[in-house]
């Protein structure tokens, strides 16, 4: 009888042992997804409300009538441009494009910001805007009786298609979203490939040996490995070692003036696949390391050779698992700041990026930028890049799902 006493009380320590593990796994959840949500709140927060514009120009002054812009014609709008801006600044607009060959909105674009000039004079968040409404409308009457309270949203499809500009009203984030995908495309050419391959290596054809047990253990510890690091080893070879290639003076693709040395997209792209080709190494082997050993010699059993074994068994069967490694490794790579800062990123261009020997900038680096400039305005703006920066990273992560269920389909149907 006392056994089972014993083992009765046994059970009950057990299952209250269980009751809290998994209380404090849930309340774990529970915490990640407040933290979550409370970074989107902040970020959504900033990227939408009232701001408070005052032009610098009159725009009824501009106008016959007294009337606004909006209801201006195109003639109305080549008068005003021709008559408002300076002989140097009307031949660079016309060089860019002729403005007889312009669209009303472009025509009203330049005259709002090229001879009005608004600015903006005060910023107000979201939540401010939603439940203090009243009093962000009493303050603008009082201290800028001049003003325009109008709702911003300051992540619009003009932000995603327009390039990078000094003003905080007419800058987007197209210059850094090309830098972004140029960069990101030649990490993925390069570390995929040579990833896998290497982890193929590793694990099907390498033997036990001291030698490739020391460069298992390498890789395991150049994962851990600051990016900082990774920055230095990209200036060294990449932009220094290498110029000549990097800069694409050896084979007389780089622009006059545009690139004066190695700090280029592609520089930029080679740092961060040594970053991440670690991260897909060891997750490739962990791919194939779980692939059934029995299909292996199913495999040769029938007289196929390791290498088609390999190429029609086991890397269809590893693959959704090695793609989901790998666009996770390719994730990391698109928020990095630190290396691409070493390597020469720049803060601000005055043209987009042409080609991988072309000077480049990405979103993270342009969000820093953003968040260190005093001016209230550029938090706005930083915030609404940083939408930009995670509607990408999730479009590639459910890309990568998307791809991994179809593979797991097929294999299960196949």
């Amino acid at each position: 009888m006392s056994g089972s006493e014993d083992f009765a009380a046994n059970l009950a320590s057990r299952h209250a042992r269980g009751d809290r593990w998994r209380l404090m796994f849930m309340l774990s959840t529970m915490l990640a997804i407040v933290f979550l949500g409370a970074l989107i709140l902040t970020i959504v927060d900033d990227a939408f409300g009232y701001v408070v514009m005052v032009d610098e120009v009159d725009q009824r002054s501009l106008v016959p009538d007294g009337q606004r812009l909006e209801g201006a014609g195109a003639e109305t709008l080549r008068a005003i441009i021709d008559e408002g801006l300076s002989p140097r600044r009307y031949r660079a607009l016309e060089r860019e494009k002729p403005f007889d060959e312009r669209s009303g909105a472009d025509l009203y674009d330049i005259v709002l910001y090229e001879i009005v000039k608004p600015q903006v004079a005060e910023t107000y968040t979201l939540f401010e805007s939603l439940f203090e409404r009243k009093r962000i409308v009493e303050e603008t009457t009082r201290a800028h009786p001049d003003g325009e309270l109008i709702f911003r949203s300051w992540a619009s499809m003009r932000f995603l298609s327009t390039s990078l500009t000094a003003r905080p009203l007419t800058t987007g984030v197209l210059t850094a979203v090309k830098g972004s995908l140029l960069t990101i495309s030649i990490t993925i050419l390069f570390s995929f490939p040579i990833g896998i391959a290497a982890a193929i290596w590793l694990e099907e054809y390498a033997s036990d040996s001291r030698l490739n047990r020391f460069i298992q253990v390498n890789i395991y510890n150049l994962a851990g490995v600051p990016s900082i690091i990774y920055g230095m080893l990209g200036l060294a070879i990449f932009v220094r070692g290498l110029e000549g290639f990097t800069s694409g003076s050896a084979f007389g693709a780089s622009a006059a003036g545009e690139v004066a040395n190695g700090r280029t997209v592609l520089s930029a792209g080679l740092t961060l696949a040594l970053l991440i080709l670690p991260v897909i190494i060891i997750n490739a082997q962990e791919a194939i390391r779980a692939v059934s050993g029995s299909l292996r010699q199913s495999s040769l059993a029938v007289g196929a050779t390791k290498w088609q074994t390999i190429w029609h068994h086991v890397l269809p069967a590893s693959f959704d698992r090695i793609l989901t490694g790998a666009v996770l490794a390719v994730s990391r790579a698109i928020g990095e700041t630190a290396p691409l800062v070493v390597v020469g990123a720049s803060t601000f261009l005055t043209q987009d990026p042409s080609g991988v020997f072309s000077k480049f900038t990405t979103l993270p680096i342009q969000i820093y930028q953003w968040t260190s400039r005093p001016q209230a305005e550029f938090r706005h703006v930083a915030a609404a890049a940083i939408i930009v920066l995670l509607a990408l990273m999730l479009s590639l992560n459910a890309f990568a799902i998307i791809t991994r269920n179809r593979l797991r389909k097929q294999k299960r149907f196949g």
